[in-house]
């Protein structure tokens, strides 16, 4: 198993945003090649000894929200074994070790959908669930869409949806679309469509 380097503190981070907590000891607990499970021996910022059990991701979690020129919207649908329930998506999965997120989304938005994108854009990073986990999401916004052919893999049944920009912002506020990066991406969406500035964090990625 995995062993975790204990975290040193960075003397210049300013008083209010030094951290709390100390780190005693650090165990793992499970393996596999997606994740990986340890449990810490901590005092808490009140000072009392406790456990803290943290989720480290292996990989990149990657989102793209596919934009044809019509502004409609490409997502795809699969039952998530976790939740034990069907779920809207953008096309989403995690980036392997020898590719940049930029090629991951490019990967992904392929093997779902058969898109090709000729222009991604960052979007922005997000920290998925930040109390149990590290995983850190890249979400990108793909265009100039050219068709292909998909190549789902072996643990996906895809199903594959393009809807017009109001009814994907429909199926958020009804609450259908409930995936994190989902609803981070067609927020990102939603604030361009009213004409507000995107922000220094968007890169153009060509």
């Amino acid at each position: 198993m995995s062993h975790f380097p204990l975290r040193d503190r960075d003397p210049m981070s300013p008083p209010e945003h030094s951290n709390p907590w100390t780190t005693l000891s650090r165990r793992p607990i499970y393996e596999n090649p997606w994740i990986a499970l340890r449990e810490d021996q901590v005092l808490r910022p009140d000072g009392q000894p406790g456990i803290y059990g943290v989720v480290h991701f292996k990989f990149r979690a990657i989102g793209v929200l596919p934009v044809d020129d019509r502004g409609r919207i490409w997502l795809v649908g699969q039952y998530r074994y976790t939740l034990d329930q069907y779920s809207w998506e953008i096309p989403e999965g995690g980036g392997h070790r020898d590719e940049t997120p930029e090629e991951a989304a490019r990967r992904e938005l392929r093997e779902e959908t058969g898109l090709v994108a000729g222009h991604l854009e960052l979007l922005g990073t997000s920290h998925l669930s930040n109390s149990v986990t590290d995983e850190l999401g890249y979400i990108f916004r793909a265009t100039r869409l050219e068709p292909g052919l998909s190549a789902p893999e072996g643990t996906e049944r895809l199903q594959v949806r393009r809807v017009a920009w109001d009814e994907a912002w429909a199926m958020l506020r009804r609450g259908e679309i409930t995936d994190s990066m989902s609803v981070i991406a067609l927020l990102h969406e939603a604030v361009r469509r009213a004409g507000e500035p995107a922000g220094p964090q968007e890169m153009a990625l060509a």
